[in-house]
């Protein structure tokens, strides 16, 4: 035994008396050998302290009788503990040797493991003061997890000690968790260790060209921000990011960069040759039409030209129009047929026995063809087995030849399949026996003589070699020309190569897509100014011509196109060795070989790339995961497509020899990077807006005008101040902003709908004032509307008007207004109006449609778009996807290894979609691709909406983006208005009856009801979940004030829970005191003396959680803190918080739910039909129209399981709103065939009673219940039969149910008289 255990570790069952506990406290065990057979031990132990010799055999005495030893020799030797190193971050020094995890068994005791962590937590458990710490580590072949419980003086010097990224060595005991189905280890000793990732040592370093990020959809898994990062830290000048089709990496990319390295934008397209994909004529030979041309085909015995052999020549010579001479010969290949050959051709191994052999069969077919022009239709194969037989024996033949196919699909661009016998089908040619050469060469000469025919008189041409051009203008309107896309590498050289980069991109997916977006040659070439095309892997067009042994000027011609041509390692294509596509690792290196000769030959760099698809060779079994889920047959075969060194690539590239490797690796793709300008993706800072006309004037007029008409022709030089302050930041560069947001809340209000406001646009005072927010950012303040006399309040026990106490005019005696609650405007545009405004607003969700529909023609439609989203693969659904790959293979792993996989998974992209709301408007002077592509949503090409390729986040500083949400609320409050014709807008927030809902339920008529608690809250928004309602029973809130700081609280992340709420009940901090809302923290700081700035830039770091992730608070600002006497337990809050909510936003919010509130004490009724119709997300008339005992009983059955579905539990939540309406006294009505209305519920007053509408039949669409209403329209129903004609919509199910709710009573059945 090398390593040293704690001695009660080692003996975890021996309970010495406590003054020998206290002598070994410090004690280890360092060696030691048992002798299981003799019960004997002899034992080394290192103490701290010197023991007394009496000790040293009191302790072997004890042990010897707990274990039941015969013998025990201690040899004890006391050390002096040296100080803690840095790296030990508990226990003491680790010397052992770390086994591997994937070994790992619950016998095995004491070990040491050493790995990276990748997920860390230290938390306080359910028993107060005991610690959790836990973490996750791997080491790549496997994972544990390391977890210890202890005392929270021993957890302190831990809190984020452990994080993920770090390499630790773990000493401890392994053992099984206590549901007795995992692994995990008990730490006794934890040291940081050193680990040395991979380097790129050579001293000249390569460029990648070809790399995939997590945004190539399903397929890759770099992190971008990572590889960037891992490329500056190896000196690598440049790197590509091409992500299959799209552009959504770019951003990442950029923000990274920072300008440490250049950035090559760059996509890997899905690229169709619609232009000269396949040429109809090759080489250079000429002759008329009606000249002597040899039309031929073969019989192979299978596909594959390295491979197999030809069985069959078949050859007529067509002479103006007539066959005038044939051949045919069959061949020896040599081997034994395939039935399916056999079956297919009609050819046996008795036919061939005695046939010539390949040698003997090609000088009789090339002497018969006698250097004439040939013909075949797709002749590349024919000609392929030719050339490669001729090779073969010594024969020379280079010969011009014409591919009928290519001919018929361009000439015949009516038809969609293109094999011989459907074209001369079509062509009403003579019947032939098909797969025999003879009779197929036959064909394609009588196929020949109606297309040179349509050649000479539709294009008027005569002569071979005019066919190619016409050709090219023919071949964009082939049917084929969206098929079977080829890859190619696309990089941007140049700002305008970007653009056209977005160009292509948003034609590839909104004009070209078919199951990828696509781009055409023709597209590639009308904007290739600007950019860099390379020939891209082996899906490329070149390396496919290379693979398929097209003749050397066919390559050259498909190379000549491009700007580079691309060469990858073998071990990236040794699937075709698997395949059987090649025979040996040398043919791939000969295709490369091929490819480097086709550079020299056209003097192209010829750049060695990796198509990188993760960072780490360990990431691989990411990928093989990802592939499993899209059930890829190999999905577990080896690919190695990692991001390589130099010198890796070097390697893969050795058999090129030095020079050449180097060249290829390292010399021509820097010259590709070199031809790449330094591109700013998108100016920082610089928005470009839309143009209204009169934008900046209008607004300033606005803002003014409404200003002096509340506080008088000379305000308050405090008020005065706030807005030119704001107008200085917002005038001349976001008027444009702010009035196109005024002028879709002034057409929502001039329809009847108010408009709530969402983030911290309510922070802005001339936001305030143009009527885009109800929410006055001033401090809490009187003003008359009389006489416009102000009065500001200086009594800090007031946190927002609404607080303060009623007052009369001091000047004409008009009760004042209250208003104003205090939001810095900083927390908008930030300190200084730097910040790009982001106004967001809640329409009614009825009219939130309309709303779009305005901003459309404010703009113009082809100005505005859907702000774009992207869907990443989720924790949940990538730990299914890990669970099925292990189980199809039979394994089992641990759950840290689980979590490691999933984790790796975690962020791929799945899809795109639109932001609910999110509109994003480009000036009429600029196109969207200046900025970004845009695209279908989740590729749906029949989408009519079309969204930014970029999320909107990425170009937030750049564009105007409208944020509409549709919201229950506003739908609500215009629901309640209409009911009641009370004003919503001129409801008092300090109502005391509605204020005291959030404490107590009597002013509703019943006090501590056992189902629904001591509140009033239920149904109310922002405080009616159980959540909010305990915040509520915690907190007590008797002012408006302390509503908004809830609303904080339970917006936030790591706000109350475990932080405010544990403040407050111990007394520590009141609520006014605690942390709710992030203006709260500027706003003290300042208060307390700190100054403004570094008050502001506290606050931001807080509120975006860069405290809490353990990044570095702003330099000296707890000290700051300290020295203006800010109290330990508010910087620790600080602490703790993820994320903070505006207090502008919780005031809009809390503002709408108090009017709601309002409706509920004073219109019973009214609110409940409003609740009912709107805000109730599961309604079932059938359970909750049968009174109060049913919905009890309801409530009962679905608190009583285990899980329930998030419909049961929306029905929860409205069953409790019912229960509350039938304590109050209120009644269901039955429905009623001719009152009942399809979506709403009918109140009737004066009988405390709703009607139910016909969508509250459960399965009952709005499409049915529409349709009844419709059709009872002038007339009245003789039977149910009649009824279920007129509304076919109407199941015989939703029929019962609505004869159940009694809303067929006395209606027959059907329309027959009975007369007897």
């Amino acid at each position: 035994m090398t390593d040293r255990i704690p001695f009660f570790d080692f003996f975890d069952r021996f309970v010495p008396p406590r003054e020998l506990r206290l002598m070994l406290h410090d004690a280890a065990v360092t060696g030691g050998v048992l002798n299981r057979a003799e019960r004997t031990m002899e034992l080394e132990v290192e103490t701290g302290e010197a023991l007394p010799d009496a000790a040293v055999e009191a302790v072997r005495q004890l042990l010897m009788e707990e274990y039941r030893l015969r013998q025990l020799r201690m040899m004890v030797r006391t050390v002096q503990p040296g100080k803690k190193t840095k790296d030990i971050l508990m226990g003491k020094p680790i010397k052992g040797k770390p086994i591997p995890m994937v070994e790992l068994n619950p016998k095995m005791g004491a070990i040491v493991l050493e790995g990276k962590v990748f997920a860390a937590e230290l938390y306080e458990t359910r028993r107060r003061g005991l610690w959790c710490l836990t973490f996750d580590m791997t080491d790549y072949k496997g994972s544990v997890t390391v977890r210890k419980y202890m005392e929270e003086a021993e957890a302190k010097p831990l809190d984020g000690a452990v994080k993920a990224g770090m390499w630790l060595r773990v000493q401890g005991i392994v053992e099984l968790s206590r549901d007795g189905k995992d692994i995990q280890l008990r730490p006794l000793n934890i040291t940081k260790v050193g680990h040395q990732g991979r380097k790129d040592t050579n001293p000249e370093k390569r460029v990648e060209l070809h790399l995939h990020t997590r945004m190539s959809n399903m397929d890759a898994l770099t992190d971008t921000e990572s590889v960037i990062k891992q490329a500056i830290e190896w000196g690598h000048p440049a790197i590509a990011v091409t992500d299959h089709g799209v552009a959504q990496a770019f951003p990442d990319a950029w923000h990274t960069a920072k300008g440490k390295i250049k950035i090559l934008y760059g996509i890997e397209g899905y690229f169709v040759n619609n232009l000269d994909d396949r040429v109809a004529v090759h080489g250079g030979q000429d002759q008329p039409f009606d000249d002597e041309i040899v039309c031929f085909d073969i019989e192979t015995t299978g596909l594959k030209v390295t491979t197999e052999a030809i069985t069959e020549i078949g050859a007529v010579v067509l002479k103006n129009g007539q066959i005038t001479d044939t051949f045919q010969t069959f061949v020896n290949p040599q081997r034994r047929l395939t039935p399916e050959i056999i079956g297919l051709t009609g050819i046996t191994d008795a036919m061939l026995a005695d046939a010539p052999s390949l040698k003997e069969a090609l000088t009789a077919f090339l002497k018969f063809v006698n250097g004439r022009p040939l013909a075949a239709h797709n002749a590349p194969f024919d000609i392929s087995f030719i050339r490669a037989g001729c090779e073969k024996v010594g024969l020379p033949f280079d010969p011009t030849y014409v591919d009928s196919l290519i001919l018929a699909q361009n000439l015949l661009p009516e038809l969609h399949k293109y094999k011989l016998d459907i074209v001369a089908d079509y062509l009403d040619l003579p019947a032939f026996n098909h797969h025999r050469a003879s009779d197929d060469a036959g064909m394609v000469a009588y196929m020949l003589v109606p297309f040179f025919r349509k050649m000479r008189d539709e294009l008027h041409i005569h002569r071979i070699q005019q066919i190619n051009n016409e050709m090219a203008k023919l071949r964009p309107k082939s049917a084929k020309s969206n098929r079977f896309p080829k890859h190619i590498i696309i990089l941007a050289k140049n700002k305008l190569g970007l653009k056209h980069l977005y160009q292509l991109i948003t034609a590839s997916n909104l004009q070209y897509f078919h199951r990828v977006p696509t781009i055409p040659k023709t597209e590639l070439a009308a904007h290739r100014e600007g950019l860099i095309i390379g020939s891209a892997c082996e899906a490329g067009e070149l390396f496919r011509a290379v693979a398929d042994h097209r003749e050397w000027a066919e390559l050259k011609r498909i190379a000549s196109f491009y700007d580079y041509l691309e060469i990858q390692p073998v071990c990236n294509n040794m699937f075709m060795l698997r395949n059987g596509d090649v025979q040996s690792v040398k043919e791939l290196q000969d295709f490369n070989r091929t490819i480097v000769k086709l550079g020299e030959e056209l003097g192209k760099p010829v750049c060695a790339t990796g198509d990188v698809h993760f960072q780490e060779p360990e990431d691989e079994v990411y990928r093989h995961i990802l592939l499993a889920s899209k059930k890829f047959s190999d999905a577990d075969a080896p690919l190695p497509i990692y991001f390589k060194t130099t010198d890796e690539m070097l390697k893969e590239f050795s058999y090129l020899g030095a020079e050449k490797a180097r060249e290829v690796v390292i010399v021509n793709p820097r010259k590709i990077a070199d031809l790449v300008e330094e591109i700013e993706l998108l100016p920082p800072g610089q928005l470009f807006p839309p143009r209204l006309e009169n934008s900046e004037q209008e607004l300033n007029d606005m803002v003014w005008a409404k200003c002096h008409a509340m506080y008088g022709e000379n305000p308050p030089q405090l008020i005065v101040d706030r807005l030119n302050v704001e107008l200085a930041s917002i005038l001349g560069k976001y008027d444009v902003v702010y009035m196109s947001a005024q002028k879709l809340v002034q057409r929502s209000l001039e329809n009847g709908y108010l408009v709530g406001s969402r983030g911290s646009v309510g922070s802005s005072l001339v936001a305030y004032m143009s009527g885009i927010t109800e929410v006055n950012s001033l401090p809490p303040h009187y003003y008359c509307p009389n006489c416009q006399y102000v009065e500001f309040q200086t009594d800090p026990q007031y946190g927002c008007g609404a607080d303060m106490p009623d007052k009369d005019c001091p000047q004409c005696g008009t009760r004042l207004k209250k208003d104003g609650f205090d939001i810095p405007f900083e927390t908008f545009l930030g300190y200084g109006g730097g910040k790009v405004p982001d106004i967001d607003l809640n329409f009614s969700g009825e009219y939130q449609s309309r709303a779009h529909r305005h901003a459309i023609e404010m703009f113009g439609k082809t100005q505005v778009f859907r702000a774009g989203t992207i869907g990443t693969l989720a924790e949940k659904t990538a730990f299914g996807m890990v669970k099925k790959y292990l189980e199809e293979k039979g394994e089992t792993a641990s759950n840290a290894e689980m979590n490691r996989l999933t984790q790796g998974c975690v962020g791929v992209r799945r899809t795109t979609g639109q932001h609910p709301g999110g509109l994003v408007v480009v000036p009429d002077d600029m196109d969207v691709e200046d900025f970004t592509a845009v695209q279908h949503p989740a590729d749906d090409a029949n989408s009519d909406t079309v969204t930014t390729h970029f999320e909107y986040h990425c170009m937030e500083d750049n564009l105007l983006k409208l944020d509409m949400l549709g919201h229950d609320d506003p739908t609500m409050i215009k629901m309640l208005q209409d009911l009641t014709g009370v004003d919503p807008q001129k409801i008092h927030l300090d109502d005391k009856d509605t204020m005291s809902i959030f404490c107590s339920s009597k002013v509703l008529g019943f006090e501590n009801d056992p189902v629904l608690g001591p509140t009033g809250s239920c149904g109310i928004p922002e405080f009616g979940t159980s959540f909010t309602r305990g915040m509520l029973i915690d907190t007590q809130p008797k002012n408006f004030d302390t509503l908004l700081r809830l609303s904080g609280f339970s917006h936030g992340t790591d706000v109350w829970l475990g932080n405010a709420k544990d403040l407050i009940l111990s007394g520590t901090a009141s609520v006014t005191e605690a942390i709710g809302c992030r203006d709260d923290i500027m706003l003290y700081l300042i208060s307390m003396g700190v100054d403004e700035l570094r008050s502001f830039k506290f606050m931001e770091a807080v509120r975006k959680g860069v405290i809490h992730k353990g990044k570095s608070w702003p330099d000296g600002i707890v000290e700051e803190m300290q020295e203006h006497n800010i109290p330990e337990w508010y910087i620790e809050s600080c602490r703790k918080i993820k994320y903070l909510f505006p207090k502008a936003h919780a005031v809009a919010y809390v503002t709408m739910a108090f009017r709601i509130a309002w409706f509920k004490v004073h219109r019973p009724l009214a609110f409940y039909a409003a609740y009912f119709s709107i805000r109730a997300k599961a309604v079932d008339a059938t359970c909750m129209c049968l009174g109060m005992d049913v919905c009890k009983a309801k409530m009962a059955e679905i608190k009583a399981k285990d899980k329930v579905s998030d419909v049961e539990d929306k029905m929860y939540t409205t069953l409790e709103m019912c229960y509350e309406f039938y304590l109050r006294g209120f009644t269901f009505g039955k429905m009623d065939l001719y009152q009942s209305v399809a979506k709403d519920f009918i109140m009737v007053e004066e009988k405390k009673m709703l009607i139910p509408p016909f969508v509250s039949i459960p399965g009952q669409g709005e499409p049915a219940a529409e349709s009844i209403v419709e059709q009872r329209q002038g007339r009245e129903f003789i039977s149910v039969e009649e009824l279920v004609d007129a509304c076919p919509k109407v199941s015989k199910a939703h029929v019962e149910q609505l004869r159940h709710m009694g809303a067929l009573d006395d209606l027959p059945d059907t329309s027959q008289l009975t007369l007897f």
